[in-house]
């Protein structure tokens, strides 16, 4: 029999760890036991799994006590205090925050594209935000045939990527909008329905945002290329699920659309979804609900001879953030690291 693994879950009443429970099951994960942390509103709460319910548990400092894996999908502030916690109790930890992310010990990894990275954790894992993810996962096969040299990205983010709040936002309000009545925000600093906010998080002394910053920062870590030149706006649409993003990619020599798309038709994790003349094109709505980034409108851009640009969209909450803390697991089995 195979070996099985003890797992923890922080974070597992949110739009994530609901997520991460569907895909576990729907996976086969090697589960030999499942623990459910949240915060003291959450205690108690019981969550369907299986052929059964988990009552869900206040996450404490004892929470840890014999996990062989920790996944924490929770504030910033709880993977802060829990991460250490939990690792010095002999887990290994796969954190969704951005906390650890910039961290020289801790490995920033999409498995798809640098596994061999988490060969050197200590204790800690990190997974990048969800809009960086799709981005590497389309880069980095065609970084290996011609370099990366630049990007420039424009994402447009989906509310999920807020939390349940967010998702409750966009629906009143545009309920709100059908009736005819007023709305006030309160999630976002403006209504979200019917809108775009070029703002995703707080903005920085430069005049990019947070967000902007993790994305091209996290983008430079997983493809070691501490030096490469990236640009991102990121702007949050009226969408459910799923994050999109317009590339411009520069790369060291010339490269063309047809070599494009053969190298990312075998690149893992991605699908080429690319025939304009039947408008067939990714959309969030198809990504939401499946696992790979969708990359089309496959072009040569007509700004600077080496460049290309692309579309993707990919599920923001599966790949974005659940579906790849769980394959790290199952990288780090595969490769003997537990």
């Amino acid at each position: 029999m195979s070996k099985q693994y003890n797992v923890a879950v922080v974070g597992a009443t949110g739009v994530v760890g609901e997520a991460f429970l569907s895909i576990v099951a729907e996976r086969g994960f090697p589960l030999k036991g499942l623990k459910l942390l949240a915060t003291a509103r959450s205690a108690g709460k019981r969550i369907r799994f299986g052929e059964g319910e988990i009552a869900v548990e206040e996450t404490t400092p004892q929470s840890f006590a014999g996990s062989d894996f920790v996944f924490i999908s929770a504030s910033g502030a709880a993977s802060r205090e829990y991460a250490p916690i939990a690792r010095d109790a002999g887990a290994i930890v796969i954190d969704d925050s951005s906390v650890w992310r910039q961290d020289p010990d801790v490995p920033l990894v999409v498995p798809e594209v640098n596994a061999a990275d988490a060969d050197n954790h200590k204790g800690i894992l990190a997974i990048p935000n969800c809009s960086t993810t799709p981005l590497v996962l389309c880069l980095a096969p065609l970084h290996k045939l011609s370099r990366v040299t630049r990007v420039v990205a424009a994402t447009y983010q989906s509310v999920s990527g807020t939390g349940t709040g967010a998702v409750g936002e966009l629906d009143a309000q545009s309920r709100d909008w059908a009736a005819g009545r007023a709305s006030t925000p309160s999630v976002y600093p403006h209504p979200i329905a019917f809108n775009v906010l070029p703002q995703v998080d707080v903005f920085m002394d430069d005049g990019y945002t947070k967000e902007e910053w993790k994305m091209m920062a996290e983008t430079r870590k997983i493809m070691h290329e501490p030096e490469l030149p990236v640009s991102a706006t990121c702007v949050r649409v009226p969408v459910f699920i799923s994050h999109s993003i317009a590339a411009h990619v520069e790369f060291e020599r010339p490269i063309s659309p047809d070599e494009v798309r053969d190298i990312l038709r075998t690149a893992a994790g991605v699908v080429v979804q690319d025939d304009p003349s039947s408008s067939s094109y990714p959309t969030p709505l198809d990504a939401a609900g499946k696992d790979p980034a969708y990359v089309g409108r496959i072009r040569r851009d007509s700004s600077h001879p080496n460049g290309i640009a692309m579309w993707i969209s990919c599920d923001n909450i599966r790949k974005g953030a659940a579906l790849n803390a769980i394959q790290i697991a199952e990288t780090m089995i595969e490769r003997g690291l537990v």
